[in-house]
């Protein structure tokens, strides 16, 4: 379920860098990547973060390898889910484009571990 969602945020955050929207890639690619780590850590730890937002990369850091890896570019995203969500201001390409990025390499690191467990 997760790894759907994840998948589904992701096509959106591509879409919309495909047609220069960046606010939105940015939003998109947050959810992606929140997603993401939802599905990495209830294959690999049997539980998804319910807390902060800011506090989820902690819980991402304790599902191994792929979990710190990971944590590391939720962590940059995360910086981005306000700016993208509630700021007046746009967000800038290169800021979307570091977004979309980070989410691709994100939902790739879920995939190859929900499917190393055979899930």
């Amino acid at each position: 379920m997760y790894l759907r969602k994840a998948r589904e945020f992701l096509h959106a955050a591509q879409s919309s860098f495909a047609l220069d929207n960046c606010t939105a890639t940015a939003g998109n690619a947050v959810h992606a990547a929140i997603n993401a780590a939802d599905a990495l850590t209830a294959a690999r730890l049997h539980s998804v973060w319910r807390g902060e937002h800011s506090e989820a990369p902690a819980h991402l850091d304790q599902a191994g390898e792929d979990g710190r890896l990971a944590a590391r570019h939720l962590r940059r995203l995360l910086l981005l889910k306000n700016r993208a969500e509630y700021d007046p201001l746009p967000v800038g390409l290169e800021d979307a484009r570091m977004a979309l990025l980070s989410a691709e390499r994100m939902v790739a690191i879920a995939e190859r571990a929900v499917a190393s467990l055979g899930l």
